[in-house]
């Protein structure tokens, strides 16, 4: 049996060293030295009966050769999910879930454990298998194919995933394992990146899928190496705020799908609701018409959202006018007031101007500056736009009313929640036609200006 081989990185540098010490002697950073496996025992710890004595050899093939028929997926009978992964889980991949504290993920993976029709064995090394079964009674409590494991050792899990074969493995979290090839602590980069690795060759020669749900530092990253994201297929965020009940998954990297799918989920005692009609949480259901409020039609990935902007112009109380936008990129609302300025002779110069995108989530579609236009001058005026009006068009620094993309998914979706009003680009080619709502062309602000107010 060969010897295990290990030497001393600095993390911060990647300066090699022969012993531990406490600074690192090229860039000054005190405590970023770590212990790295060079060479280790020749042993393979995931190993499983079906591939125990195969020792596979990879050749070359021609590209014409090699096999293209698609895998099938795995449904997870969670729609949101599997939009976001782009159709389900493919078989072997590797995904990555990482989200603030106390937002929800170990509940969404043991939500999914408990959904799926296949044999999972989910593995925590932050709770007990008693504190697992009391949150799993809120949800799914007659469920006969899920496994739970209490285990950080990953030699001691390979062990148990021998004797029970799961289709799926879930590991809660990946800070917490430890492999003995090496003597570092649980959650430091080199026992990081050496329990990933021995993961991702299971996964990938038994085409079991594996889910790591992951840390993040309080800069919102996933704690560990930037190589853990390289490694793994899929890297997933789960956001929003502990105050509310909504949830949003988004795919940050997505070998098998597009990444600009959103998930929304609202989390209730029993645990995480799939919304279905995200229109529902993103629009304000009041009863009396306000000013400085109009709702844009936009568009994640595939999905058609309308989404309610608010906007606040007063007059400066100090000398220097204040802008402020939430969800809303800043240097595009300074654009947009200095061609509201320019094109349309509005004096909002010395006045202060709050932007506000309901429902917390940050968008970055173009398409929702006709309706950040109509909120300002609605705000400015005091004169309310009625809310079966809505707006899609994206706003030039001439003043025109440009044209969006996929215009009439965005008119059917108004159509379907019941407006009888959209505005958008004259230079959309529409094909759509309906009776029930009534499509506005406008070519400039002043249009826009005139068929409101």
């Amino acid at each position: 049996m060969a010897k295990v081989k290990t030497a001393f990185f600095c993390s911060s540098c990647g300066t090699q060293y022969s012993k531990w010490m406490g600074q690192c002697g090229a860039c000054k950073q005190w405590n970023t030295i770590v212990e790295e496996v060079i060479q280790k025992e020749e042993k393979v710890a995931w190993q499983t009966k079906s591939s125990a004595g195969i020792k596979r050899t990879a050749k070359p093939l021609l590209i014409n050769e090699i096999d293209s028929t698609q895998e099938v997926r795995l449904n997870t009978l969670d729609q949101e999910l599997n939009r976001v992964l782009g159709g389900g889980i493919v078989p072997g991949s590797m995904i990555l879930l990482g989200g603030e504290p106390g937002i929800g993920k170990s509940t969404l993976l043991l939500q999914l454990s408990l959904k799926l029709p296949y044999k999972v064995l989910y593995v925590s090394g932050e709770e007990s298998q008693k504190q697992i079964k009391m949150r799993a009674e809120r949800i799914n409590p007659n469920n006969n194919s899920c496994y739970i494991l209490t285990e950080t050792n990953t030699q001691n899990i390979f062990k148990q995933v021998e004797e029970i074969e799961p289709d799926v493995l879930i590991i809660d979290s990946i800070q917490t394992l430890h492999t003995d090839y090496i003597e570092a602590s649980a959650g430091s980069i080199s026992q990081i990146k050496e329990t990933t690795a021995e993961l991702i060759k299971f996964a990938k020669e038994t085409s079991t899928p594996v889910i790591l749900i992951g840390h993040i530092t309080k800069d919102g990253n996933i704690a560990g190496p930037k190589i853990l994201e390289h490694m793994v297929d899929t890297v997933l965020q789960f956001e929003g705020d502990r105050n509310h009940v909504y949830r949003i998954l988004r795919a940050l990297k997505n070998r098998f799908g597009s990444t600009a799918e959103l998930g929304i989920y609202e989390m209730l005692g029993s645990g995480l609701r799939e919304v279905s009609n995200p229109s529902e949480i993103l629009l304000s259901n009041r009863e009396e018409e306000l000013s400085g409020t109009a709702i844009a039609s936009t568009l994640e990935g595939m999905r058609p959202l309308m989404l309610e902007i608010q906007a606040l112009v007063s007059t400066a109380v100090y000398g220097t006018p204040q802008r402020s936008a939430t969800g809303y990129n800043l240097k595009r609302l300074n654009m947009i007031l200095a061609v509201l300025e320019k094109r349309a002779g509005f004096r909002l110069g010395t006045k202060d101007v709050f932007l506000n995108i309901t429902g917390g989530i940050s968008v970055d579609d173009p398409a929702i500056d006709l309706a950040v236009v109509a909120s300002i001058l609605s705000s400015n005026e005091d004169d309310a736009i009625s809310k079966d009006i809505c707006f899609a068009g994206e706003v030039g620094l001439s003043g025109e009313i440009r044209p969006v993309n996929r215009v009439d998914q965005r008119i059917q979706e108004a159509e379907k929640l019941g407006f009888s009003k959209i505005f958008v680009s004259k230079y959309n080619k529409i094909t759509y036609s309906s009776k029930q709502i009534q499509v506005v062309m406008v070519s400039k602000i002043e249009d826009l200006v005139s068929a409101l107010f």
